[in-house]
């Protein structure tokens, strides 16, 4: 990745895999080892391991305190937006949307992703870094794991052309059926905003994103990064005529909406559309 061999690259991201480990394991407030500590028991150099920590610090996964060290932060407040099939709707992005792929290997789940996939530590998956740009434009960084058995013979240019999903179930006859995401704040890293062609801690989006098959199961984990200053996600909420409200309708939160202002409305279908902004 840019001056990042993609050893170096694909190093940081499984050293930033054991510290998301560490943290979902452990409650807010529990410390996490030292920086030294850290380096000695994954065989990195401080500067890989910085740029992790540096990560989840900036995502508010963990805390530095000075003089004390690092801790578990508190607990995200999470808002989930819910809609059944007939009001949730996820239109594509404006732009002529493209790839590049900047590795792609085969390695060992480990512990996390191997949890989220529902597969062995030990069971090989198939690593994916692109670059997403649109109209010729860097836009977003994409790191996918996906279990091997499922891709056999993945070819980078197989993630640079057409979509992913139709590859998918084209290919390999699997058909996506649902996935949960979530989106949060987080600023860009050196290596980050050398690729993605912004200032050192520009703004940006965290996604993250669990796909399961028509059968339930997990076939691909992703976090993308997105340009704070070119993307936006866009909800729409039916507010119509105020209705009869639910049992838990004055603890029912929208986002953006002080909580209760809706409490006599009952459900509020939405729909969301991802939004490219036009270069200044």
């Amino acid at each position: 990745m840019g001056s990042e061999s993609p050893r170096s690259a694909l190093k940081r991201e499984r050293v930033r895999d054991y510290l998301l480990e560490l943290v979902e394991s452990h409650v807010p407030g529990d410390p996490i080892p030292s920086e030294r500590t850290l380096c000695e028991q994954l065989s990195v150099s401080r500067p890989t391991l910085r740029s992790a920590v540096d990560e989840l610090v900036n995502t508010g996964l963990i805390v530095r305190e000075h003089g004390r060290g690092m801790f578990v932060a508190p607990a995200k407040i999470t808002q989930e937006l819910v809609a059944d099939e007939h009001s949730f709707s996820l239109p594509k992005a404006d732009g002529t949307w493209s790839s590049r792929v900047l590795e792609l290997t085969t390695v060992q789940a480990g512990a996390r992703v191997g949890r989220k996939l529902h597969i062995s530590p030990a069971a090989e998956i198939t690593y994916i870094a692109r670059l997403r740009l649109v109209d010729g434009e860097p836009m977003a960084i994409e790191y996918l794991h996906v279990p091997a058995l499922l891709v056999p013979g993945l070819r980078p240019a197989d993630m640079e052309s057409g979509d992913f999903y139709r590859f998918l179930r084209d290919q390999h006859r699997v058909r996506v059926h649902e996935a949960v995401q979530s989106i949060e704040p987080t600023v860009t890293n050196e290596v980050e905003a050398r690729l993605l062609g912004v200032p050192l801690l520009s703004p940006a989006l965290l996604f993250e994103r669990l796909t399961r098959d028509d059968t339930g199961r997990p076939v691909e984990y992703v976090h993308s990064l997105y340009r704070g200053d070119r993307y936006r996600i866009v909800s729409r909420l039916a507010l119509g005529e105020a209705g009869a409200p639910g049992p838990d309708a004055a603890a029912r939160h929208h986002p953006g909406i002080p909580p209760g202002d809706l409490a006599g409305r009952g459900d509020v279908p939405s729909s969301m559309v991802g939004d490219v902004q036009p270069a200044v």
